[in-house]
């Protein structure tokens, strides 16, 4: 679906084959991952995060990301995306021609130094030089903020700290600003309170929303971000996956009851959820007969 359409319209970003297979113990190979994501567009999902510029030896479930980015169809209209943990995913983007690419800080010390083995506030520095770098490149970066609702070690995040990552990254002109529920801890009232905050700041109509499913309460957070006129989503086919540096972490909301939930508001998607369906079917399938 294009951007900018009617407000009843919901964009929706597919990060199954990234971040619903990352936690998963088998390994799937960049070209069955490839055949997932071709099955996906053909549903008609219009953004599509392929996979990860990680080493494979932190992340062996994103190994050949960039044979995916070479296998792929590329449809027109889809927009296909990466994400990049450093500088050197960026420059992997701009030698592959990748047209978007995702930068997320955590707004955790703990965390941050878990996923990115550096502390918060460099992991900060070094995102906005990635992201102006991008940009300088003329690919399109969503900046994101995770453990935006609360951390696993830490406990609570302060929605001051959110706002002032958030509008750090803002400074490099990202074309969107994505907050992750990383850990899954945000209930709905979190979910208000930081989206109204931050929105003062960047705009509602250019957030974008990471729920993981970890307590049951995505749906509830979905549906208190739409109050909140959030109208951009990660999701994940069949709800796979989760944040493989923290313990316990459920997937992301799932594709197909989101699209239900939200059609069933009169809010449009364009998806067409009976080819997502059977495309969760085949991921069960090879992830079953990859496991056993």
């Amino acid at each position: 679906m294009p951007e900018g359409s009617a407000t009843n319209a919901v964009l929706l970003q597919e990060v199954g084959p990234r971040d619903g297979l990352q936690n998963e113990p088998a390994i799937l190979s960049p070209e069955i991952r490839a055949e997932l994501i071709e099955r996906l567009v053909n549903a008609r999902i219009g953004r599509i995060q392929i996979g990860s510029f990680v080493s494979p030896r932190r992340v062996p479930q994103m190994a050949g990301t960039d044979k995916i980015w070479r296998l792929l169809k590329k449809k027109d209209g889809v927009r296909y995306s990466v994400l990049v943990l450093n500088q050197r995913g960026v420059e992997q983007a701009i030698a592959e021609h990748v047209p978007h690419v995702e930068v997320y800080v955590s707004a955790s010390e703990t965390h941050s130094k878990k996923n990115s083995g550096t502390g918060a506030a460099e992991a900060l520095s070094a995102s906005k030089r990635m992201i102006e770098s991008a940009v300088k490149n003329g690919i399109g970066v969503t900046a994101g903020v995770m453990c935006a609702f609360g951390c696993f070690y830490e406990g609570t995040v302060s929605v001051e700290r959110v706002i002032e990552m958030a509008s750090a990254l803002d400074e490099t002109d990202p074309a969107e600003i994505g907050l992750a529920d990383t850990a899954g801890m945000a209930g709905p009232d979190d979910i208000k309170r930081a989206v109204d905050r931050v929105a003062q700041v960047v705009g509602v109509d250019r957030l974008a929303l990471h729920l993981h499913d970890t307590r049951g309460l995505g749906m509830a957070n979905l549906l208190a971000a739409l109050e909140m006129g959030v109208r951009r989503f990660d999701t994940s086919v069949g709800g796979l996956g989760g944040c493989p540096f923290i313990p316990g972490a459920a997937g992301n909301i799932s594709t197909e009851q989101t699209v239900a939930v939200l059609e069933s508001r009169g809010l449009q998607t364009g998806v067409d959820v009976e080819k997502v369906h059977r495309a969760r079917e085949m991921v069960d399938r090879l992830l079953t007969e990859n496991i056993s």
